[in-house]
């Protein structure tokens, strides 16, 4: 899989190399990538800074500055000498505004980040730092789960391929290409989902002048119609020799894809944040955003091509 070339991975006060530092530095030798290791620092909160002397403030950011400096220069120095190129960097502000602004100056094609802590609410996993992120960010976003496991046992593609919407169908074709590439790099078990829901089933067919027979008929055309289209986008990906479950559900995409990952012990899913592009701030469409809220693994978020990332370079 050699799509990568400037990877990008936000380090949270680790002083060792963990499972997912491990995993951006193997992405960046198979891809032959540059890596940039970086960390954000806030700063002391607003409410503080008002008892402080300027002086003062500049003294514990210059220290914090220092102290991080030398972390990530010892996290990096083994890594540089494993060939990759490697280069650390702290940036100030706003940990998602500054990691995008990073993203825009240096043109990386992928961030890679943990969750910093534990989430307040037990069932989440990602916090406001990443969904921003997966909103926002204009490359594809590898939020990793923290695990001991170094490889992924299973990979789950979703993919909406729709007649008359390139793209979205463009989307899809990315979603594949990744999973699929990430499944043989891994020895993963990939799994493919396409989620439908039929209309005329969601609505009470009592307000209906269709006979209960006639919407069941439509809804099982529905299906059959769904299937080809399906199988249709899966004959353009040479899956035979990889070990592969194609999944075709009826019902609320979210919910399905949360529940078919936690029965399948997914370890990672690949899925696109479905947009119309030159909506400033609109980006992540209602599936994207409950799975990530709900999933319990590792997700990869691809953006649509035209992209383009509300976030400035400077503040206007």
């Amino acid at each position: 899989m050699e799509r990568f070339k400037k990877i990008l991975f936000v380090n949270d006060g680790k002083i060792k190399r963990e499972v997912p530092l491990e995993r951006a530095v193997n992405l960046a030798k198979r891809n032959q990538a540059s890596l940039t290791v970086v960390e954000v620092l806030e700063g002391p909160p607003r409410d503080t800074q008002t008892f402080l002397k300027t002086s003062i403030i500049k003294g514990i950011v210059k220290t914090a500055a220092q102290e991080t400096t030398e972390r990530l220069e010892g996290l990096v120095a083994p890594i540089k000498k494993e060939g990759v190129e490697t280069t650390s960097k702290i940036l100030m502000g706003t940990p998602f505004l500054e990691i995008i602004r990073e993203v825009l100056r240096n043109n990386h094609d992928l961030v890679m980040l943990s969750p910093r802590k534990k989430a307040k609410v037990k069932m989440i996993l990602f916090g406001s730092r990443t969904m921003h992120l997966i909103r926002k960010c204009p490359c594809p976003v590898w939020a990793i789960k923290p695990t001991k496991r170094k490889k992924y046992a299973r990979i789950l593609a979703a993919v909406d391929p729709l007649p008359f919407d390139d793209e979205r169908n463009a989307l899809n074709i990315k979603i594949m290409e990744m999973a699929t590439s990430l499944a043989e790099l891994e020895g993963s078990e990939l799994h493919v989902v396409h989620c439908w829901t039929p209309y005329l089933e969601a609505r009470p067919r009592g307000g209906s002048s269709l006979t209960f027979n006639e919407v069941d008929k439509l809804v099982r055309d529905i299906r059959r119609t769904h299937k080809m289209r399906f199988d249709k986008f899966l004959d353009g990906f040479n899956l035979k020799t990889l070990p592969h479950k194609v999944h075709l559900l009826k019902g609320d995409p979210a919910a399905l894809i949360v529940d078919l990952a936690r029965k399948k012990r997914i370890d990672l899913v690949v899925m696109g944040t479905v947009c119309r592009t030159g909506l400033a701030g609109f980006f992540i469409g209602n599936t994207a955003e409950m799975v990530v809220q709900e999933i319990d693994c590792s997700v990869l978020a691809i953006k649509p091509d035209g992209f383009v990332t509300p976030v400035k370079l400077e503040e206007e």
